[in-house]
């Protein structure tokens, strides 16, 4: 166990606090929701970056790691669609949240197929990334209604488009191998 790993944990263990304090009924919980969320969005970041920094990189934390990340953002989005309860928000929230499926079976399979790195983590991937923890924050930070909130519904349209984008790539990455196992 090293520094980046636990970091991974604690990711995955901040997310039975977000929901708890999600639904507590005082002003200061979504702010302190926020606050929660964007300290578990820095962990993202942070445990790979000493990951790769300190060379601790493990066959553990390359698993964890995006099963934290899409944990995170699942539970974020499924609270987000309780809150808002609006087609405007659960539209962009399940292409989100669909793609990452389709993307983490695809992995999967590349995986088993011995091709993994034909369908590792992307450009555009990393700034759809970037763009769904800011649009999150905004959402769970602002009241639904807001100018700041309207920003933020906004910004998780780009990441669904960005989403959407990165799918494409990848599902074009592994067509070679997907048509072979036809």
């Amino acid at each position: 166990m090293n520094i980046p790993n636990l970091l991974t944990l604690a990711r995955i263990a901040f997310i039975p606090l977000l929901v708890v304090l999600f639904y507590l009924p005082f002003s200061w919980s979504m702010p302190v929701v926020a606050g929660l969320f964007a300290a578990a969005s820095i962990t993202d970041w942070l445990d790979g970056y000493l990951a790769r920094r300190w060379d601790q990189s493990t066959p553990f934390g390359a698993f964890l790691d995006p099963v934290a990340d899409k944990l995170m953002v699942v539970v974020a989005l499924a609270l987000l669609i309780e809150r808002y309860d609006a087609m405007w928000l659960t539209l962009p929230a399940l292409v989100i949240i669909g793609r990452e499926i389709v993307i983490s079976a695809l992995r999967e399979w590349m995986a088993e197929m011995g091709n993994r790195g034909s369908v590792a983590v992307s450009w555009i991937g990393k700034l759809k990334t970037t763009l769904q923890m800011i649009a999150l924050l905004i959402l769970l930070a602002f009241t639904p209604g807001s100018f700041y909130a309207q920003l933020g519904v906004a910004t998780l349209y780009v990441a669904a488009l960005l989403t959407l984008w990165s799918m494409i790539q990848y599902l074009r990455a592994a067509w070679p191998h997907l048509s072979r196992a036809m």
